[in-house]
C-alpha cells in the first residue's frame, strides 16, 4: 500500500491490525534493498505501508524522519513508535512483538 501526505492519517487510523509503514526514497540504496526484501518476509503484520520521502514532506516532519528507511510500527490507529533493527526477518520479527508490547501512542 502506497501512502501520501493526502490520505496517510486516513487509512492509518481506519485500517485494522498492524501496519509497517516505511520512509523510502528513490535515490537510496538501503530503501531499494528494503523494497526488495522486505515483500518476502514472514513478519508480524497485516501489511506493508509505504511511504515516498521525497514527495510527502509533510509526512517527513510530522514524524520526524532523519533517516531512510525508517520503519514505525502502527497497530489499529495507534502508533508504535520506530524500529532500530537491522533488515533480518528475525530481528525484524523480534523488534515488532516489542513496540507491540509498550504502550501505544496517538499518531503524530
Amino acid at each position: 500500500m502506497e501512502l501520501t501526505d493526502f490520505d496517510a492519517d486516513q487509512h492509518l487510523l481506519a485500517l485494522p491490525g498492524t501496519s509497517l509503514v516505511i520512509f523510502t526514497s528513490a535515490g537510496c540504496s538501503s530503501c531499494r534493498v528494503a523494497r526488495h526484501r522486505l515483500p518476502a518476509m514472514t513478519l508480524p503484520i497485516d501489511r506493508l505501508c509505504w511511504i515516498d520521502a521525497g514527495d510527502n514532506g509533510g509526512l517527513v516532519q510530522r514524524y520526524g524522519i532523519f533517516h531512510l528507511p525508517t520503519l514505525l510500527v502502527v497497530r489499529d490507529g495507534q502508533f508504535y513508535g520506530e524500529l532500530k533493527a537491522r533488515l533480518s526477518e528475525g530481528e525484524l520479527a523480534h523488534h515488532i512483538r516489542l513496540a507491540l508490547m509498550t504502550e501505544p501512542d496517538e499518531l503524530p
